[in-house]
């Protein structure tokens, strides 16, 4: 399951309109153990053999789990050379790319260009479209027709596309009852592009993807996994001490094999299912034993990317990944704004009479990607509060910037107790250097975006304040302005010098919904942040305002488009992609992309009608949705071609 910003900004959404949750009967889910508590503990330890292993996670297991077990604490969550010349030539028209959070570090998403092909997977199925011909040259079905809600995403390097399907029980299109699909989980398909669409390799590992990141080449998959014990079956009536103790005797029994991940491999038309190795796990100085966190490395540049893999885990949870070019960092929030009550552990006493909250902090680890292969952990460290998602991260100069919301009003937690602040981490240690906190008190991060030296930061409960920092010196940020507006803004985008776009909603006085809103902000004073000009569409919404790689800025010509859904009577009465010009003072509306209404079917899983992706080839607009792709004129909007999905 992804849990990065597009999930985030469901549950943030749910929230926002007042979905709430039921407390039915105890489960594991409601009890996740408490995080671990690592600030300033940045001390690593790798394990020297599997019986250093075994005994460690098992003692560490063993004080953390529940009457219940573990919980689950998670979110309901490369080329050849001949390759590298081809993307190399001068013949590629000028081209938009994934919108992703830093430049060099490609995500996975629904639609990747080169700018000779547009290369998406919707429905289970892979495509590959010429862009000057505007005909489908390749179409590839992964997974069978019934299985067509599998959620999917791409990353491309070259003749390479790696598919990701992060749910598991994904059966390979074409399979037979008895063929062994994996463990379950996640799988990750190598498809080869230079001729027709083939499948080259596939690994399905066992735990629950969280996210991947690309540079180069190389492709770092995130994946999380809990230990695979049995625990024993509760007897009628049995003590909440008995189910305990009972609990904590299989932990102290479980083999080492019950916490190393495991993955099976498809290369070379063989299977083999391996597991990471005891010398390939560490962990930090505090750490609960619950969960793994693992770190594959596939170059798609590789002869056989499948071939030799060589995976290294940390005894640590996580749920949000942020990358750069040499770091990569995984964080888990130890609670979420879920729309369940997950904000209670038991009390190791079983006198006590009631439970108490965990500590209200967000674990962080770094891995050092800076070299091909298996990447190097280099160390943990923690902060008070929440993430919102990936972008309360960013890494500059050494530092390591984390932006949080502490107390806010989440299930059981006190009304207006909540306040965000940001906090600047040496990134060789994660140890604290700096914070400026108290930001936003009674309210909660909406969104964050760093630039360099300067930040911002969007909080809201009736209004929207802007908040301007000054991160420059790590030991000392500060505030330098602040600017309050009706509405918030769900995700910001850098516009260039001194500008700064907000996608979000309007909202009334009292913090009412109202429709999307998209703003200029002038950001070039820190001191006095401004808006220059806003565009309001009623009861509408945009996927933009939690997945950023739903927006499209073209600079060259102040281009935006999003996909926008338009609210009436409680239910989407259409959907469509707006185009904004964005200048350096006010935005315009350039008008709206719709795609042909396809035929209703009785599908299990019917296709999205909705647009969800745009990109810009050449003076070519290309606007996606599961029916199919849609090529316009950037600068009028008008029709140039239609290409169906069959």
């Amino acid at each position: 399951m992804r849990t990065s910003i597009r999930t985030a900004g469901v549950l943030a959404a749910l929230l926002a309109t007042g979905a709430t949750g039921c407390a039915g009967g105890r489960t594991a889910q409601d009890f996740p153990p408490s995080p671990a508590d690592l600030t300033g503990k940045v001390r690593l330890v790798a394990y020297t053999d599997c019986d250093e292993l075994t005994e460690g996670l098992r003692q560490a297991a063993a004080r953390n789990v529940t009457p219940w077990g573990f919980g689950e604490n998670m979110l309901f969550a490369a080329r050849s050379d001949v390759a590298a010349a081809k993307e190399a030539t001068s013949e590629q028209p000028s081209h938009s790319t994934t919108n992703t959070h830093e430049a060099g570090v490609d995500e996975p998403d629904l639609v990747k260009t080169d700018g000779n092909r547009v290369i998406t997977v919707t429905r289970g199925v892979l495509r590959v479209v010429d862009a000057r011909s505007r005909k489908v040259t390749g179409t590839l079905r992964l997974v069978a027709e019934d299985q067509s809600w599998a959620q999917a995403d791409l990353l491309v390097h070259g003749d390479r596309a790696l598919v990701l399907f992060q749910g598991g029980g994904i059966i390979p299109f074409g399979a037979t009852a008895k063929t062994g699909v994996g463990p379950g989980g996640p799988r990750y398909v190598l498809v080869d592009l230079s001729g027709e669409p083939r499948v080259l390799g596939a690994m399905t590992v066992r735990g629950q993807h969280v996210d991947a990141r690309q540079t180069g080449s190389t492709v770092r998959l995130v994946v999380r996994s809990q230990p695979a014990i049995a625990f024993p079956a509760p007897k009628q009536n049995e003590p909440d001490k008995d189910l305990l103790e009972g609990n904590r005797q299989a932990v102290l029994s479980a083999p080492a094999d019950a916490w190393l991940p495991s993955y099976d491999v498809e290369s070379g038309g063989a299977s083999r299912t391996e597991r990471v190795g005891c010398d390939r796990v560490s962990h930090p100085e505090q750490f609960t034993g619950t969960s793994m966190l693992t770190v594959h490395t596939i170059d798609l540049a590789a002869a056989t990317p499948f071939g030799s893999l060589t995976p290294i885990a940390v005894a640590a949870d996580g749920d949000t990944v942020y990358g750069t070019a040499g770091s990569l960092y995984v964080t888990s929030n130890p609670r979420w704004w879920a729309a369940r009550p997950v904000d209670v552990v038991p009390i190791p006493d079983a006198s006590a009479a009631t439970p108490q909250a965990p500590p209200e902090r967000t674990e962080v680890h770094r891995f050092d990607v800076s070299a091909p292969g298996a990447p190097r952990y280099v160390t943990s460290g923690s902060v008070p509060g929440r993430l919102l998602n990936q972008y309360s991260l960013s890494e500059y100069d050494g530092h390591l910037r984390v932006a949080t919301t502490s107390g806010a009003e989440v299930f059981g937690a006190s009304p207006g107790g909540s306040e965000s602040g940001v906090y600047v981490l040496d990134a060789g240690t994660l140890a604290q250097t700096g914070s400026v906190t108290g930001l936003g008190r009674g309210e909660r991060i909406y969104s964050v975006r760093f630039m360099d030296g300067l930040g911002y930061v969007v909080t809201f409960r009736q209004t929207d304040p802007l908040y301007a920092l000054d991160l420059r010196d790590p030991a000392a940020p500060k505030v330098t302005g602040e600017l309050k507006i009706t509405g918030f803004s769900a995700y910001l985008h850098p516009a260039g010098e001194g500008r700064l776009i907000g996608i979000g909603q309007e909202a009334s006085g009292k913090g009412r919904m109202l429709g999307t809103q998209i703003s200029l902000f002038d950001v070039a004073d820190p001191a006095a942040p401004a808006v220059l000009s806003r565009f309001h569409q009623e009861q509408s919404g945009s996927e933009a305002e939690w997945d950023p790689h739903a927006f499209l800025y073209w600079p060259a010509t102040g281009l935006a488009v999003l996909p926008l859904a338009n609210w009436a009577d409680g239910g989407i009465a259409g959907s469509a992609a707006l185009a904004l010009r964005v200048g350096d003072r006010e935005i315009t509306k350039l008008g709206v992309v719709s795609h042909p209404r396809q035929p209703a079917r009785s599908d299990f899983a019917p296709a999205d009608q909705g647009i969800r992706r745009s990109l810009v080839i050449g003076d070519d607009l290309w606007t996606l949705s599961d029916g199919g792709l849609k090529v316009s004129d950037a600068a009028t909007l008008a029709d140039r071609a239609w290409i169906p999905f069959a």
